[in-house]
């Protein structure tokens, strides 16, 4: 009998050897027979050998308690081997179904999940016949019988590395756990199917993004359920590799549906470009994984879990982002997807292996198929309530309906046969008006019609009846409670009945105040000053040609023209800033209004020019006294900060008579008026003359005249005296531009060199100056050779100083004209320099590098900042004359000491403007001014006259 043992267990590829020493064994797991199920998966030893071929093992003690050492071949050269026992105590003979699952997601891991593959190849026992291998697609079941009293030891030979789970079954309790969960299993797949279906199907009806992208998600779920519950391997008969694969591209395939349908849902498109750029890099990143999936599974399915878990919180936290900013539809999803934030929770303790029960896989799957279902009544909630895009067929009424709403107009619609009007209740409230007010018959409207629209109403409506055809398009206002009135806009057509008679006109009416305002607004700025609200000289030669008919009836009326100009303005906007000289402006224009009557009219023709229709005054006398009025109320100073601005105005006058034609010829009769009085030195109300016409050519004469003027090099230069105080010798001059006009005479510089500045000739005009200062400056220190040279001062603009071909012109002149370095001073006011500091400093810089001197003038008249003051290279500052002509009477001697000690402690010279007399020279020098220059030492004088006093003057030092 034992002989015959031992060659069956050599059949079975076991060899037994009996132990007599102590040996390490196993514990046998005692089964009973009313226990339907025993866990072996924590008494089970994992072993690893060496050798592909066999592994030897210590069985567990048997009943004489003796340990013995088997060895067992391996069959498919497996290295990883499962030893565990079980021991029969009872008296009966015991059938059991030892059970390894292929898959268990308890456990499995999130990174390099173990997907599940067949876990055992065969099962050898120490004793007994092998077990018999069950068929099932889902586990390794083995069928082994235990005899009473037996001790067995069973050595599985593994085909991975894992042994999941090891369960030992008794048969009747497996086939009923095997059918309760195929039951649960299939209803899962049923509703999972189902909801797929029904969201297909809404896809159909709906053709909104949001109904393909949920239908996609729900057949992701099913044919992940179906992966997982081994559904699908019954259907194509899939190996174990296969499966993987399947599951590794189900989760990547329901972690790319799921961003696709929160992406879809919340309308990401709509609030940055971003989110669909992250969108689609995603997607294709995880479409890859599908593909990674036929080479490692385990690695996509890893990737594609951490996607899902990635996709689930940032969902989750882009929903409540937008939810707290106003998106009704993210917070419909709020409690979805709380809901797919607690599953991936759940899910993730379950892989990490903190949950082992086995009904939480089926339940994971169960609660994202209830997820899904949420989704899909989601989905159709916004469907139904109309959020989706609606593509189904609309009919022509419908459609016309939902126009008249979406563009906000009111309902008109007046019922002819019996004489009611309704209109939407939006219109009474847009008026104020109670509800019903405007409802009745169409005469009732009459009363809340302005007076001016009430002809026009009824006769609109009468045409509609009478022609029963045509467009009734109407404006009309309605009166408000309080007395103002609204713009409407009404565009009707009528219904014409079966009797061929109008049976009522029906059409919309619009709020168009805003619209109406909005072109009253456009039509009074198109005729009136934008900053002082005056008429513009277009509405200006309007009232002007209305005066003039009225004059044809009227014979007596002789209307009196006036033509207002500001002397020198353009220095005062240079002084105080464009925004200040927009403010007085204003302030005279208030002023001058205060004075006329209601038949006068003020316009503002230009910049700094105004005219006047004068017909409150016929009388000679009184129309000059009045000119002189305006020309006091000009004068009056201007506060600004804690200062006051002066300003005068040159006046020209036109009278009219019965031969004189109220045109715009009057206006230029009035404007040279006015220009003789500026060329004559302004403040002065003059009367226009026939002979001034002789005299004054027109503007654009007189700047074609200008321009070859300077081309031909016609402008000529005087040159004013500059006095060394301390001997009272001539130590340079300033260079004074002079127009010698063929016609006019010779002009004031101030006249020609704005025309030059406003058509852009004024750098020409500048070069030029430049040009023939330096020359003479060169003849004149050639001829004298003194031990001082002379120098020469030369005035440049605003346009000159932003240009950097200043410092080209400098450079040419230099090197054109042979003066001493230093001597050749370029003037420049202090408003000029102050316009843009940062710019003039580095120009000045650049300008005193070339060896010209720089001379500050007019100090004290500006806003400079002492800062600015040191930054910038000047070697001499010019007081301007209204401080000097001021200290014989004491009023600011200390102001004028300030400015000579401020310019000494900077090591700069002093220019003092204006000196008329002997003594305004002798206290200039005794408060420390090295130069002046005024009438006290010589008018401008030319080139000849100066170089004869220069002369004189050295004659008499060598005398």
């Amino acid at each position: 009998m034992r002989w015959s043992r031992c060659l069956a267990l050599m059949a079975l590829g076991c060899t037994i050897v009996a132990i007599t020493s102590p040996a390490r064994a196993i514990d046998a797991v005692s089964v009973r027979g009313d226990a339907p199920a025993i866990d072996l998966t924590a008494v089970v030893e994992l072993q690893h050998s060496n050798d592909p071929d066999r592994i030897q093992v210590s069985t567990a003690p048997g009943t004489d308690g003796i340990v013995r050492r088997i060895e067992v071949r391996a069959r498919e050269g497996g290295q990883n081997w499962a030893v565990f026992a079980l021991a029969n105590n009872t008296d009966d003979q015991l059938d059991r179904l030892i059970v390894a699952p292929h898959y268990r997601v308890v456990g499995s891991g999130l990174l390099w999940p173990d997907l599940g593959l067949s876990r055992i190849a065969t099962i050898t026992p120490s004793t007994g016949d092998r077990p018999d291998r069950q068929e099932s697609p889902t586990a390794d079941v083995y069928r082994v019988t235990l005899d009473p009293g037996a001790v067995i030891t069973f050595v599985a030979e593994l085909r991975t590395d894992k042994l999941p789970q090891l369960y030992l079954w008794e048969p009747d309790a497996y086939k009923d756990k095997v059918n309760s969960f195929t039951l649960y299993q299939g209803i899962v797949i049923g509703i999972s199917g189902l909801l797929a279906l029904v969201l297909t199907i809404l896809f159909v009806v709906k053709g909104s993004i949001m109904f393909p992208a949920a239908a996609a998600l729900a057949w992701a779920v099913l044919v992940y359920i179906g992966v997982d519950f081994g559904f699908w391997g019954k259907v194509l008969d899939m190996s174990n590799n296969a499966e993987r694969v399947w599951r590794a591209a189900g989760e990547a395939i329901l972690a790319a549906t799921l961003l696709v349908f929160l992406f879809a849902y919340l309308n990401l498109s709509r609030w940055h470009v971003r989110y669909s750029h992250i969108t689609i890099g995603w997607l294709t990143f995880l479409s890859s994984l599908v593909a990674l999936a036929l080479f490692d599974p385990a690695v996509a399915s890893g990737i594609a879990r951490m996607s899902l878990v990635l996709i689930a919180v940032a969902g989750f936290a882009l929903i409540v982002y937008l939810s707290t900013h106003g998106f009704d539809r993210a917070v419909l999803l709020i409690p979805t997807w709380f809901l797919l934030l607690v599953w991936v929770c759940a899910a993730g303790m379950t892989v990490a292996g903190a949950v082992t029960n086995d009904i939480v896989g089926p339940a994971l799957l169960g609660g994202l198929v209830l997820i899904v279902m949420l989704i899909g009544f989601t989905v159709m909630q916004h469907a139904f309530a109309g959020g989706g895009a609606t593509t189904g067929v609309v009919s022509d009424v419908e459609r016309r309906a939902l126009a008249l709403a979406g563009s906000g107009d009111l309902i008109w619609d007046w019922d002819v046969s019996s004489d009611k009007v309704f209109t939407s209740p939006e219109t009474e409230s847009l008026l104020g008006l109670k509800r019903g007010t405007l409802e009745g018959p169409a005469a009732k409207w009459l009363e809340v019609l302005h007076p001016l629209d009430q002809d026009r109403f009824r006769a609109s409506l009468d045409s509609v009846l009478d022609q029963r055809r045509g467009r009734l398009v109407q404006d009309f206002r309605l009166r408000t409670p309080d007395g103002h009135f609204m713009w409407f806009a009404l565009k009707a057509r009528p219904v014409v009945g079966s009797d061929g008679e109008v049976s009522r006109v029906v059409g919309t009416l619009t709020d168009v105040t805003e619209i109406k305002n909005a072109e009253e607004r456009l039509l009074h700025d198109s005729v009136h000053d934008n900053l002082t609200g005056l008429p513009n000289r277009k509405l200006f030669i309007d009232r002007l040609g209305a005066v003039a008919n009225f004059a044809k009836s009227m014979p007596s009326l002789r209307p009196t023209l006036m033509v207002i100009d500001l002397d020198r303005f353009k220095q005062v906007n240079d002084s105080v800033g464009i925004a200040v000289g927009d403010s007085i402006l204003l302030t005279l224009a208030r002023r001058l209004t205060r004075i006329l009557k209601p038949q006068d009219t003020l316009a503002r023709l230009a910049g700094d020019q105004f005219g006047l229709i004068l017909l409150s005054e016929q009388d000679p006398a009184r129309i000059t006294a009045f000119a002189e009025t305006i020309r006091k109320t000009i004068r009056a100073p201007i506060a600004f900060n804690d200062r006051e601005i002066f300003l005068t105005a040159s006046i020209g006058l036109a009278l009219s008579d019965p031969q004189t034609q109220l045109s715009e010829e009057i206006i230029k009769d009035a404007e040279l008026a006015m220009y003789h009085s500026k060329r004559i030195g302004g403040d002065r109300i003059d009367v226009y003359k026939p002979a001034m016409r002789a005299r004054k050519t027109d503007r654009l004469t007189l700047e074609s005249e200008l321009r070859r003027a300077i081309e031909r090099q016609e402008i000529s230069l005087l040159y004013q005296p500059i006095v060394r105080l301390e001997d009272r010798s001539v130590a340079g001059f300033e260079a004074l531009a002079r127009w010698d006009h063929p016609k006019l005479g010779r002009m004031s510089p101030i006249e020609f060199i704005t025309i030059a500045e406003e058509i852009g000739a004024i750098v020409d005009l500048g070069t030029l100056v430049l040009d023939q200062a330096a020359r003479q400056l060169s003849v004149w220190q050639r001829a004298m050779r003194a031990r001082e040279p002379i120098f020469m001062s030369v005035n440049v603009s605003s346009r000159q100083l932003l240009r950097h071909d200043l410092i080209h012109d400098i450079r040419s002149v230099l090197s054109r004209w042979s003066v001493a370095r230093g001597t050749l001073k370029i003037e420049l006011t202090e408003s000029l320099v102050m316009e843009n500091p940062e710019h003039a400093a580095q120009m000045l810089t650049r300008i005193r590098e070339l060896g010209t001197g720089l001379s500050l003038d007019d100090f004290g008249t500006g806003h400079s900042s002492l800062a600015y003051l040191q930054r910038f290279p000047f070697d001499t500052i010019k007081i301007d004359q209204s401080f000097v002509r001021t200290t014989s009477r004491g009023t600011r001697p200390v102001i004028l000491k300030s400015i000579i000690a401020l310019a000494h402690d900077l090591g700069m010279e002093v220019v003092a403007e204006g000196a008329e007399t002997d003594s305004d020279a002798v206290e200039l020098y005794q408060l420390g001014c090295e130069y002046a220059q005024g009438f006290a030492f010589g008018e401008p004088m030319d080139s000849d006259a100066a170089m004869r006093l220069l002369t004189e003057e050295r004659l008499e030092a060598a005398s």
